[in-house]
């Protein structure tokens, strides 16, 4: 059974929409998310986290500014990665930062808001290979791909 609708029986969904923000305030967003990429720089680097990618998301995408990729040696090694980077974030008065994959620890995720943060096993990286989904050419560890 085929249903047509006539031009006055179509109904428009609307979309909602953010309200446009000023200046000022993406600005003060842009601050934010470089203030929390340097502090999961700090803590990755703290870590002795491996092969961190920082890729820029801005323009890109609107769920986040940055994504970080980064490797650790174990499950062990990325589980104690996000915990620690959990709780920095923390501190920058974000409530609530869920993390993803806690069960394995071999890939976990962690939503800052405006930053989101892969942590891999190394095996499981090579795998996924997320920085080419994002069509970003494989950059050094501690250059941002743009």
């Amino acid at each position: 059974m085929t249903l047509i609708l006539t031009e006055t029986e179509k109904e428009t969904p609307t979309i909602p929409r953010k309200a446009k923000t000023s200046k000022k305030s993406k600005t003060s967003s842009k601050a934010i998310s470089k203030k929390l990429l340097d502090l999961a720089m700090t803590s990755l680097d703290d870590d002795k986290a491996q092969d961190v990618v920082v890729i820029n998301l801005a323009g890109k995408t609107n769920f986040a500014d940055y994504m970080v990729i980064a490797s650790g040696t174990s499950q062990r090694h990325v589980a104690t990665m996000a915990v620690h980077l959990r709780e920095k974030f923390k501190t920058t008065g974000v409530k609530e930062i869920p993390l993803e994959g806690t069960e394995q620890n071999d890939w976990v995720l962690i939503d800052g808001g405006d930053i989101i943060v892969h942590l891999f096993r190394p095996e499981i990286r090579e795998f996924y290979e997320l920085e080419k989904m994002w069509g970003v050419e494989m950059p050094q560890p501690g250059e941002v791909a743009s």
